[in-house]
């Protein structure tokens, strides 16, 4: 059974066409956040403008905003993040917030997860032309991943699901005392009331909002940061997570 409404084949050809927009001139503040890889910040900018729109992964209405609202949101949420550390950036999409955080923080190692193969494909693409060494992208969905990518200390997502789903998806992907970083709007304190129950069965020992990037963006950007304890997913992931550390023990010796 079919559901929803058949269009006529008039109807939808009088569907106004969106008109291409021009990427502006990157403003000061990208120079600043961006520092030596500005250069390749821009090439970005570019090829979202371009092949990102194209291929339906932003809509041609986001590109006059793609430095404030996009690139700039996305990398000052580096304020946050820990020296060192290894990342996974839960439904990248494209590439939002992981290449930008990629950009101005080239001591982390990023992982860009990604279930889509058109998604992922634009990826690569990205990673290779701006030389991200420390850049990985992976093809799948977050609730797969339990033992077949090492945890890290920090996920990452943006405009991905609801807190409850999305921590769901994320937190059993951490390390022991990790944590998970939303970038979520000005609802952001009433999806943590709403979904304390849920953090609760997953581990999460701590859930606050945060502000970045003052003097940078505006408005600032809002941040979800959801902290875990010793066991992240909880109980429910326990036996999960024994299994997986099981069999690639079992791997390794072969």
């Amino acid at each position: 059974m079919r559901y929803g409404r058949t269009v006529p084949v008039t109807e939808a050809a009088e569907l106004p066409e969106v008109p291409e927009q021009a990427l502006p001139e990157a403003p000061e503040q990208a120079r600043t956040v961006f520092g030596e890889y500005f250069p390749e910040a821009v090439r970005y900018a570019e090829l979202l403008a371009d092949a990102g729109v194209k291929r339906g992964l932003i809509g041609p209405r986001e590109v006059p905003r793609l430095w404030e609202r996009h690139l700039l949101n996305c990398a000052v949420l580096s304020e946050v993040v820990p020296e060192g550390v290894t990342v996974c950036d839960v439904g990248s999409g494209a590439g939002l917030p992981g290449i930008p955080l990629a950009l101005v923080r080239p001591d982390l190692k990023i992982t860009l997860l990604e279930p889509l193969l058109r998604r992922t494909n634009f990826l690569q693409e990205v990673v290779e032309l701006l030389g991200l060494d420390h850049v990985t992208v992976v093809r799948g969905r977050a609730e797969e991943m339990l033992g077949k990518i090492t945890p890290v200390h920090v996920v990452t997502a943006r405009a991905v699901a609801p807190l409850d789903r999305l921590a769901g998806w994320g937190v059993p992907l951490l390390r022991p005392y990790g944590e998970m970083l939303a970038l979520k709007g000005d609802t952001a304190q009433e999806e943590i009331d709403g979904a304390r129950a849920a953090l609760s069965r997953l581990g999460v020992v701590e859930a606050s909002v945060l502000q970045v990037g003052e003097g940078i963006v505006d408005p600032m950007t809002t941040v979800v940061r959801v902290e875990v304890g010793e066991s992240p997913g909880g109980v429910r992931f326990a036996a999960k997570r024994a299994k997986a550390a099981r069999t690639s023990k079992t791997r390794r010796r072969r």
